[in-house]
């Protein structure tokens, strides 16, 4: 499966930004996918993961700012990030678990800075 992650940008702190990611397969078929970001100088991170019922999941630092959610008619997956802090600021990476452990499918992700 190939994931295109697009949508970062730069905002102030506070500020808001929706990330998607689209799969050229079917991600019912898919199953779990995850939003992951790594940070310069810092290993990459798992920051929110979807099943194919839908429930999330979420690193403790981006709870409550953060949602995953998920279109399947369009086979894309969504990261709506607001509150945003400049520690939220990395690459921000789709991927599956399998993907993720087989260090596979990472694309290029995309830029998310936060800054004043």
């Amino acid at each position: 499966v190939q994931l295109q992650a697009f949508g970062g940008g730069e905002v102030q702190p506070g500020g808001s930004l929706r990330l998607s990611c689209v799969a050229s397969g079917n991600i019912i078929r898919i199953g779990i996918m995850g939003w992951y970001r790594q940070a310069p100088g810092r290993q990459r991170e798992l920051v929110a993961s979807i099943t194919g019922a839908g429930t999330t999941n979420y690193a403790e630092s981006v709870k409550g700012r953060f949602t995953i959610s998920k279109d399947n008619a369009k086979n894309t997956v969504y990261l709506q990030m607001n509150s945003l802090k400049h520690e939220d600021t990395a690459v921000y990476y789709c991927n599956t678990p399998l993907g993720a452990v087989r260090n596979e499918n990472w694309g290029q992700g995309t830029q998310v800075t936060v800054s004043s």
